[in-house]
């Protein structure tokens, strides 16, 4: 049986109306296809520590040993000032501690054979003087007796002899102090005086070793803040060393995004700087920031404030050319997946 004209028609129209609803679905799912949300990407930066290499007291700059960009390593020399003060203080003090040493000597050995030997000597001479000083006061007494020398005399004569006395007296004790030494206190405030000066000599040669600065960790150096011939005051920094053997990531969370991360959490972030490379990271810091970093709700019902934290990870194995102030990409789906 031949088909009619009409439904020819009528089957033409079917269709291209069922081609037109599979081409319009096609176009909706590629629409839907290319309108999805992207990953979320959480974007962090690349940190390390910095040491500021400064000297406790001031003086004027001689020279810097280091360029910026250069690595160095603990206790390399970086630069050396010049104190021309301090020097001469460590030089009289150093004076002290001598004069100090040598009193302490003089009170531990005494007085020496030969100032023994004067002292007895001298206290013989008194004696002999005495002895001749009573004899003659002996003799005045009996003439004034018989009448014969005034009682001027004879009152000059009891005083010479008993200055006489006095002086033998004196130069048996001082004979007595030079064979028997020093009393123990005299020997105990030297060796105290000593003691002092000497630790006035140590305090004097740290306050100069501070002339010449070195290296306190190893890094690199990346900032020269002092350059020779500047005067500098205590404190001021020379140089800036960053550690850069021991980076980290530093990521701002809101706590909507910390479920599931806690010490020792790790996750992988992409590094543009390096081509995208993907780096495994390890929690070692989590802590909440200021106020100022909270995010605020809207006041509708229900709605709440969302604190913000700090987390840092350090590398698991350790990147070549990683340097501060790369950024790291986490994606957030993937930052709770992993652990």
């Amino acid at each position: 049986m031949t088909e009619s004209p009409s439904s020819r028609r009528l089957a033409r129209v079917l269709l291209w109306t069922t081609l037109s609803i599979l081409a319009l679905a096609c176009l909706v799912a590629l629409l839907v296809w290319l309108t999805r949300p992207g990953p979320a990407f959480l974007q962090g930066q690349i940190e390390a520590d910095s040491v500021r290499v400064a000297a406790k007291i001031g003086g004027r700059v001689a020279s810097i040993e280091v360029q910026e960009g250069d690595r160095v390593d603990t206790g390399d020399l970086l630069a050396t000032l010049f104190m021309p003060e301090v020097e001469a203080r460590a030089g009289q003090v150093q004076a002290q501690v001598d004069a100090a040493g040598a009193m302490a000597d003089m009170a531990r050995l005494g007085a020496r054979e030969e100032q023994i030997r004067a002292a007895r000597a001298q206290w013989q001479a008194a004696v002999s003087q005495a002895e001749l000083a009573a004899e003659t006061r002996t003799r005045i007494e009996r003439l004034h007796t018989d009448g014969v020398v005034p009682t001027q005399r004879r009152d000059e004569a009891v005083a010479r002899a008993k200055s006489a006395q006095a002086q033998a007296d004196a130069a048996r004790e001082a004979y007595d102090m030079a064979r028997s030494g020093v009393r123990p206190e005299e020997l105990r405030a030297a060796e105290a005086q000593l003691r002092q000066a000497q630790r006035g000599l140590s305090e004097a040669q740290s306050t100069l070793s501070e002339a010449q600065q070195f290296a306190p960790v190893s890094g690199e150096v990346t900032t020269r803040v002092a350059e020779p011939g500047e005067v500098v005051g205590p404190g001021f920094p020379l140089l800036v060393i960053t550690r850069t053997d021991r980076p980290w990531v530093t990521l701002n969370l809101r706590e909507d995004l910390m479920p599931g991360i806690r010490l020792g959490h790790r996750f992988s972030g992409r590094l543009p700087a390096l081509g995208m490379r993907s780096v495994e990271f390890e929690v070692h810091y989590i802590a909440p920031m200021a106020d100022f970093a909270t995010w605020r709700s809207s006041r509708d019902l229900g709605g709440f404030d969302l604190r913000t934290f700090e987390v840092r990870a350090r590398p698991v194995e350790a990147v070549p050319d990683l340097r501060p102030g790369m950024s790291v990409l986490v994606d957030e789906r993937s930052i709770k997946a992993e652990g």
